[in-house]
Parts: C-alpha cells; sequence; structure tokens
C-alpha cells in the first residue's frame, strides 16, 4: 500500500506457490487486424516503436487467446493513444502481457504497461490482462504492474485483469507533480496481489491522483490494501466488491496515507462499496452459524482511516482531513470493521453489517508492547484525537488506536461465519466498442465474450469460492435492503475532542 515498511505480524503459515496461472503458450497465426506476439524477440520494441511512432489516437490491437512475453514496459507516448484486445472480450480470451524481463537482488522489470509520460492525456488500456509472474517470489523493488496517471488527465483503465505483481500493486494512479486529474478505473478485476506474509503484501488499486472514478471493480485477495487512497483529493470510490479467499488482508479501504497530499482528503467520497472478510471453508451442520477457515482468513481492517491506526505514533501527530464514508457493507469476518483516528472533519455514516459476520483477533507479536490493543468491534473511534467529524451512532470510543493492523487472526476454532463469497466472472457489457478522445469520458464499452477470469478459476481450483450465483443475487437484493434500513435508523453524533496538530 505505501511505498515505505510498515509495522505487522508475519503469518504463521507458510504459503507455497500454486502455478494456477500459468497459460498456454500457443500463439494464434499473425492476423491483419491485431500485432502478433511473434517473432518474439523483437516484440518489446516492436509495440514501443508502434506506440512512439503512430502519434496521438493511435490504437494498439492485440490479439485475443495471445501471450506477450515483454520484457520491459510498454509505453504510452502521445495524447488519446489505446491499448487494448481486438474485438474487447472481456474473460480469458483477453491478450495477457506477461512481466518477463530480467530481475536480479530484488531490483528488475515489474511494470508491463507505463502511462505516466509527459504527454499522456487521455490514454487508454482496456481489455487486457496483466500477468506480474511473481510465482511466489519475495517483492522486486519497482513499479505496479500498472503505472498510470502522472501529470496528466482524462485517462481510462477498464475491463483489466491484473494480478500477481512483482512490486507494491496491481494497479497504481500516480499524482504527478500533484496535477494529474480525473482517471476512470471501471469493470476491471483485480487480484490475486502479494502474499500475506510479513511485507510480501502487495495492493489491488493505489490511487493518489485527484478527481478519479473507481467504481465497479471486483479485486480478489489484496493482502495490503484492496482499494488504498493517498489523499486522493476529489476522488470517488463507489460499488466495487473487496474480497479475500486464502490470504488475510490487511486493510479493505485504506485512508491512512499523509503524503503525497498532506492528508488532504477534501471531497473523497468511499460510498455503496460491498467489503467482504473470511468465510468458514467447511459445510455447516444443523444450525450452525460459525465454523473453521482452512487459512484463517480475515480482513484486519475493512476501512481505516487516520495514520495512527495503521503506522501507530510513527509519524507524529500527521492527519487524514476532510474525507466521507457512507453506506459501504461489510461481512464475514474481521478484526475490526470500521477504524478511526487522528482525523479532522469527516463524515463516517450508514455503513452497515449485512449477513454473518464475525469479529476476530488477538495481540500479535509485533504489536507494540505500550499500546493497548482494543477488543474487535464493527466499529472503533479514538476519540481523543479525532476533531469536527459526524460519526454514525454505533462507533465504539476506544483508548489506543495505534497500529491495528498487528494482530493475528485466531489458530483455527468456530470462528468463521458461514455465508457466501461473491461470483468473479469478468464484467461485461453488451455495448459496441467506442473511441473517444478522452478516456475520462469514454462510456463503457465491450463487444464480445464473457467467461471467468484467471482470478475465477483459481478460486475454483482452490475450492474457496463460496455460495452460488443464486446467494449472490440474494446477497445484493439484502445488501439493498439493509442500506435502506440503516439510512432510516442511523443517527450522527458530531464530535469535537481536542485536536491535534497536524506536523
Amino acid at each position: 500500500m505505501v511505498r515505505q515498511s510498515r509495522s505487522s505480524i508475519l503469518h504463521r503459515r507458510h504459503v507455497d506457490h500454486l502455478d494456477l496461472f500459468a497459460r498456454d503458450d500457443h500463439i494464434l497465426s499473425s492476423r491483419d487486424d491485431c500485432e502478433p506476439a511473434n517473432p518474439a524477440n523483437t516484440l518489446t520494441d516492436r509495440l514501443n516503436t508502434l506506440l512512439n511512432s503512430s502519434g496521438p489516437g493511435y490504437t494498439l490491437p492485440l490479439c485475443p487467446d495471445t501471450q506477450y512475453l515483454i520484457e520491459a514496459p510498454l509505453l504510452f507516448f502521445a495524447p488519446n493513444q489505446e491499448i487494448s484486445t481486438a474485438g474487447y472480450p472481456t474473460g480469458d480470451e483477453r491478450a495477457v502481457l506477461v512481466v518477463n524481463g530480467p530481475v536480479m537482488n530484488g531490483q528488475g522489470h515489474t511494470t508491463a504497461v507505463d502511462g505516466t509520460c509527459s504527454d499522456c492525456d487521455g490514454v487508454r488500456l482496456r481489455n487486457v490482462q496483466i500477468n506480474g509472474t511473481r510465482l511466489g517470489a519475495s517483492p522486486t523493488t519497482g513499479g505496479a504492474n500498472i503505472e498510470m496517471g502522472g501529470s496528466n488527465s482524462d485517462q481510462l483503465i477498464e475491463y483489466v485483469h491484473s494480478f500477481d505483481p512483482r512490486s507494491w500493486s496491481c494497479m497504481h494512479i500516480t499524482e504527478g507533480t500533484l496535477t494529474c486529474n480525473n482517471v476512470t478505473v471501471r469493470h476491471n478485476d483485480i487480484g490475486p496481489c502479494g502474499t500475506d506474509l510479513f511485507q510480501q503484501w502487495a495492493d489491488g488499486i493505489s490511487v493518489s491522483c485527484q478527481n478519479c472514478h473507481v467504481w465497479n471493480n471486483t479485486i480478489n485477495n489484496p493482502t495490503d490494501g484492496g482499494i488504498v487512497l493517498f489523499g486522493a483529493p476529489g476522488t470517488l470510490v463507489e460499488n466495487n466488491t473487496i474480497f479475500v479467499q486464502n490470504h488475510t488482508l490487511l486493510g479493505g479501504i485504506n485512508m491512512v496515507d499523509y503524503l503525497p497530499w498532506s492528508g488532504n482528503y477534501t471531497n473523497t467520497i468511499v460510498r455503496n462499496n460491498m467489503i467482504m472478510g473470511g468465510f468458514a471453508t467447511e459445510k455447516p451442520e444443523g444450525n450452525e452459524t460459525k465454523g473453521t477457515n482452512d487459512d484463517d482468513v480475515i480482513i484486519k481492517i475493512g476501512i481505516a482511516i487516520g495514520p495512527r491506526t495503521w503506522f501507530g505514533p510513527q509519524f507524529g501527530n500527521n492527519v487524514s482531513m476532510s474525507g466521507t464514508v457512507l453506506n459501504n457493507v461489510l461481512t464475514g469476518a474481521f478484526g475490526y470493521g470500521i477504524a478511526m483516528s487522528s482525523a479532522v472533519n469527516f463524515t463516517v455514516e450508514n455503513n452497515s453489517l449485512e449477513g454473518n459476520t464475525s469479529f476476530i483477533g488477538a495481540r500479535g507479536p509485533n504489536c507494540s508492547s505500550t499500546d493497548t490493543m482494543p477488543s474487535p468491534e464493527p466499529f472503533v473511534v479514538q476519540l481523543d484525537n479525532v476533531q469536527q467529524s459526524t460519526l454514525q451512532i454505533d462507533f465504539q470510543n476506544i483508548s489506543d488506536a495505534n497500529g491495528l493492523t498487528c494482530i493475528l487472526p485466531p489458530e483455527g476454532g468456530d470462528f468463521w461465519p458461514f455465508g457466501g463469497g461473491p461470483t468473479t466472472t469478468a464484467p461485461t457489457s453488451t455495448s459496441s466498442p467506442t473511441s473517444t478522445s478522452s478516456g475520462g469520458a469514454t462510456q463503457a464499452s465491450n463487444g464480445g465474450g464473457g467467461g471467468l477470469s484467471g482470478g475465477a478459476k483459481a478460486g475454483i481450483a482452490l475450492g474457496v469460492i463460496f455460495g452460488t450465483l443464486g446467494l449472490a443475487v440474494a446477497t445484493w437484493f439484502i445488501r439493498k435492503h439493509a442500506l435502506a434500513r440503516a439510512a432510516t435508523r442511523r443517527q450522527s453524533a458530531y464530535i469535537q475532542p481536542s485536536m491535534r496538530q497536524i506536523s
């Protein structure tokens, strides 16, 4: 999530790599409507030459059902360029960009696509897959699978499956010189990202660009933050689904980072998202409501607000300021549903629990000896360092909210709720492909097949995708009902304790 190290805990499990995402190396015959992957020894140079010599508005069409083993990032070069799979498929037919450059001594090739050039307004990455090929190795220093943003506006990322990054994130929308503006991130299926071994984590979607719209994405098995907002003032994050299967996740949606916007979350809104913690992996018997989870998986904090919840006192009196968190739904097993500390002028209302939930966990070996770890609860806040904030009434005041990600899930036991997980079918659309000069203004588009993403196949192979399509549909209606009910029953409490100064 962040580009500094964090204090957390080493999970007791040994994680063996399962090569579930390997694909056949078959290559289709050359086609007139797409750029072939052969000859392989000139591939990266050929694709980059097409981008840097074809000018504004050029579309680089990749061939369906084809792997492109690239040795360096593909670099957007001019405004309104596009990289996409010919025909705009949304399932496994999407072309796969495979990060295949060398790595040595923790340094090397980590990024598949880079849209941060000085003249990259309106560039679009659409209907492709990015395989970061970490393959169980330790993290490599470098950029995310996808690096977009920079000092540009109106970019678009849609119908992209990004997984297994070598570095710290599956997707990063960078701030540039704090001038990045209006990147749209929608209909993507992200993950898995990283592992839950100590400092082996990776984010799903990391956003530090202002005025972005991040919506209708599915983030499966991130391990650091599902969606991480580095301030990103003016950004709207809505209707996303974040869930875990076989890795514990530190935070579902995080609003904890002080840099690069000095804690400024003005008009940053997180609303109507579904965050799904761990569920029991055994079948219920009789009237059981709780069971065991094979991997002891939880989300430690569903939504984290304020730097102290994450870093403890590491960054002094820095605070997160002026964000809004509304109408989000949590289900499954968590340490804390929403945790809040070191924040000013936040609004946190009408967030609710749905279905079967558990709040579990205990002090881990990396927890500070001077901090008092609060008992797991749905909504916790340290009131003595939160000012001028409007909170839903069911928050529990705690005396110490420092570094809550140090907790450990319980080792076995019937603590995990029985319930359902989401389907992982790649998002589809029945509209025809469109092309505009502004990525941020492009309408959702896709022509052609659906199908399961690579993440879906992995989930099926591991046997931990819970529930059926019918249950997922029922969950959607339950969620809508829960939100309506919460909106009518919740009251707000106005809090104004002593203020901590921003350092």
